[in-house]
């Protein structure tokens, strides 16, 4: 029996890459339980598109997000509950588009939460346009004559702006994925796993990843070898691509207070507020 799984149909593609993550997550959670992690300490939470679709098929507890603010909504369960673990779904357009900003600036901070992003290349749900990842000359609905711009490498500019964990999967190494997974999340400060998602129906990569990923045997020892290894679109490097440590951003602002714990009483906001309204 599958206890993660929930009610809810399952309404992706057939052949879809976020089954791979879907799967990947799965074990990543397992893997974390194993090693001493409580369940009810791990907190979901979804932009807005395909992706997003995997909070509805996850047993966890969360909250739904809208497009691009996932990482602004994980960034605010973690405040108010520094003990969870929050891991945030997002697309690439969802992350590299709409939220590039929450994205620099959780990473800036190194804010204790995971980023997951399922990078298809397109704006999958709303049939695909094109995305800050899709490569130069993408036809889609909104360049029928193909984009005329170039993709930035989405891990260099996480790099860049801090991120003290970087990450790339692809859900056709399962368990390689996972495993990249249960390293981000068990990592303290800013994780971010750009998977390597072909979507079926508009931009199918298959072929073109299973020839070009290569899995890393070890984390690279420089931020200079993770950066250019980052930057390279031809040879696709999966696993851990950088990892560092630095401050937490919810210890250096908290220091040590937990929120949810330490909140006012009904009777105490009421009374608050009333002596605020008193003229």
């Amino acid at each position: 029996m599958d206890d993660l799984a929930t009610y809810a149909e399952n309404t992706w593609c057939p052949g879809c890459g976020n089954f791979g993550i879907l799967n990947a997550f799965k074990k990543a959670v397992r893997r974390l339980e194993d090693e001493g992690v409580q369940r009810r300490d791990i907190a979901i939470t979804a932009g807005i598109g395909c992706h997003a679709k995997i909070f509805d098929y996850l047993d966890l507890s969360g909250f739904y997000s809208i497009h691009g603010r996932s990482m602004a909504t994980a960034q605010g369960m973690k405040l108010a509950n520094p003990r969870l673990k929050v891991v945030a779904f997002a697309g690439d357009g969802d992350a590299y588009g709409e939220g590039i900003a929450h994205m620099v600036f959780a990473a800036k901070r190194n804010a204790d939460i995971t980023v997951i992003v399922h990078n298809n290349g397109i704006y999958g749900l709303t049939t695909g346009q094109y995305t800050p990842t899709s490569k130069k000359g993408f036809r889609g609905p909104s360049t029928p004559e193909g984009s005329v711009e170039e993709p930035f490498s989405p891990l260099a500019l996480m790099l860049s702006a801090g991120a003290t964990f970087a990450g790339r999967g692809y859900p056709g190494r399962l368990d390689h994925l996972a495993d990249v997974l249960a390293r981000a999340i068990s990592h303290e400060g800013f994780s971010v796993v750009d998977v390597l998602q072909p979507c079926v129906s508009f931009n199918n990569t298959y072929e073109r990843y299973n020839a070009s990923v290569v899995e890393i045997d070890e984390t690279p020892g420089s931020f200079e070898d993770a950066y250019r290894l980052a930057c390279e679109f031809d040879r696709l490097a999966i696993g851990v691509l950088w990892q560092t440590e630095k401050p937490v951003y919810h210890k250096e602002l908290l220091q040590g207070k937990v929120p949810v714990e330490e909140r006012q009483s009904t009777g105490q906001r009421r009374q608050a507020i009333a002596a605020l309204l008193q003229p």
